[in-house]
């Protein structure tokens, strides 16, 4: 809209904004998608922001919805600013050519952080690269813990997804001015933002509003509605009140944070527990989506890129030293990654026969991964007509015993591994040759579906990225995978089990052991994951 070369000023559907040049770069920071979800509106679904007159100042990233910080542990891992205000439901536009006529293919990021965490300015999500390669990258923000996904009798659920919607069809009104092509939309998230994608797939509102989905370490999934809810009355039980919108939006914001901390911090993808998730509503999630995407083909034109990292447990057991807990447990915690997983003892078995020298937490970690992320993603790249494509990260972190763990291959996505964030998880000299080849697959999906391997079929092709070897591998977690189809088998002797994995005295084999087994990983100790 002009061509001033230091301050760039675009037309929106509510207002004009104004960003910067940066490195050649427009980027415009804080753009309102929705009016502050606080007041009248809160626990509600977004509505159009008021419009402004004049010209916005686009300049800084806009507040961040509410959200507790992260425990020590993963704080020294994990970055996430805080912008106090109420307008947080905004987005950010990095854009190489701001104004009609560019049609460039078009990135929108939704972070991750178990749907508690995160936001879009977290410096590891800078959108420069993807713009200086001739992306337009859209990264937003969105309602978080109890005010996005707490579960009431007096509220419509899920209004977190459905600022997302809401984002989504702000970048289809919208996105044309600022260079982008609103027919050439790629939706990509990480973690809780991953589950988000496969939750907007399945969505029939979204029909149109994106045409490729990107899925990093999280699958197609809605939590169950009981698990919701006891977050829910927990917080309500510490809190003294009635377990509904209303008595919730009394109470002090910072001190519902706190609850909310509190009664998670034991939550972890290891362990499960209560904790707060998209749920079936019989609207803009009408089924589970996992089940819409593989039973009834739904987002039948969508190209798929979706994959996990090598260890992705590790940041989930490292902070705090619930490795070394789980180690120490041996036989005990295996018991209690059966009942997490659902599995007999043939599943551990066949791990352990798979990898007779690996720890205790090596096993549980690789078979919770499994059966959390590898499982779905095989089973919905299985289910697909229209092209996927699969990948793995298998650099290991320059940090002790982080391995290839999970977000780690998110400063080397967005290429952003020069920011000091990206060290804190990735520690000092991670391989740029890495960065550049992972960055440019993404921008080769975004701009042509195709990111430069076979897309899958029957043979599994996996591209690995970061590990010695081929980078093509065909199938190289079947055999893991397999376990799980197998029958049912005996538990295992005693004579079966490794030292490490020899029962405990006492200890029943199969009925209570798995529920006892988590119970008391749980008084070990843990954290919620990122």
């Amino acid at each position: 809209m002009t061509a001033d070369r230091t301050k760039p000023v675009v037309r929106t559907p509510y207002g004009d904004v104004r960003g910067r040049y940066e490195d050649g770069i427009a980027v415009f920071r804080g753009i309102p998608y929705a009016a502050p979800p606080f007041g009248p509106r809160r626990f509600r679904p977004p509505v159009p922001p008021t419009p402004w007159e004049g010209v916005r100042d686009a300049g800084a990233f806009g507040p961040t919805p509410p959200k507790p910080p992260y425990s020590e542990a993963f704080a020294r891992l994990l970055s996430d600013p805080v912008v106090p205000g109420d307008d947080c439901l905004n987005l950010n536009v990095w854009t190489p050519e701001p104004g009609r006529g560019a049609r460039l293919p078009v990135l929108v990021w939704i972070h991750g952080g178990a749907l508690t965490r995160g936001s879009s300015a977290v410096p590891v999500y800078d959108g420069h690269a993807f713009a200086r390669d001739g992306v337009v990258l859209v990264s937003i923000n969105y309602r978080l813990g109890v005010e996005g996904y707490g579960l009431f009798p007096d509220a419509p659920p899920n209004p977190g997804l459905r600022d997302q919607l809401a984002a989504l069809e702000w970048v289809r009104d919208a996105i044309a001015e600022f260079g982008g092509d609103p027919d050439r939309v790629t939706v990509f998230g990480q973690s809780a933002g991953s589950i988000s994608v496969g939750a907007l797939l399945a969505a029939p509102q979204t029909q149109g509003l994106f045409r490729r989905a990107v899925l990093q370490s999280g699958p197609p999934e809605s939590a169950s509605r009981d698990k919701v809810r006891r977050m829910v009355r927990r917080m309500a039980s510490r809190l003294k009140i009635p377990a509904t919108a209303e008595a919730f939006a009394a109470v002090d914001r910072e001190l519902l944070l706190r609850t909310q901390a509190e009664v998670g911090r034991l939550s972890t993808p290891v362990l499960g527990g209560p904790a707060f998730g998209i749920v079936v509503d019989g609207d803009l999630v009408p089924r589970d989506p996992m089940e819409a995407l593989v039973e009834e083909g739904a987002a039948p034109g969508v190209d798929l890129l979706l994959g996990w990292t090598r260890d992705e447990y590790r940041l989930w057991l490292v902070p705090g030293g619930l490795l070394e807990r789980v180690d120490r447990l041996g036989p005990v915690a295996l018991a209690g990654a059966m009942a997490r997983c659902h599995c007999g003892s043939e599943v551990p078995r066949g791990y352990r026969a798979l990898h007779p020298d690996a720890r205790p937490a090596e096993l549980l970690g690789q078979m919770v991964t499994d059966h959390l992320l590898r499982i779905p993603l095989h089973r919905l790249a299985d289910a697909r007509t229209t092209p996927s494509y699969v990948y793995e990260f298998a650099w290991p972190s320059n940090l002790p015993d982080l391995g290839a763990c999970h977000a780690l291959e998110l400063g080397f996505v967005f290429d952003t591994g020069d920011v000091p964030e990206s060290a804190k998880l990735a520690g000092e000299g991670a391989p740029q040759e890495l960065a550049d080849a992972m960055h440019s697959t993404w921008v080769r999906f975004a701009a042509e579906g195709d990111p430069g391997w076979d897309a899958w079929d029957a043979s599994h092709p996996v591209r690995i990225f970061g590990a010695d070897g081929p980078p093509l591998v065909h199938g190289p977690r079947d055999r893991e995978l397999a376990l799980w189809d197998a029958e049912p088998a005996t538990p295992l002797t005693p004579a079966e089990s490794t030292p490490a994995l020899r029962p405990l005295p006492g200890l029943p084999r199969r009925s209570t052991a798995p529920l006892s087994a988590v119970r008391r990983l749980r008084r070990s100790g843990g954290a919620r994951r990122p």
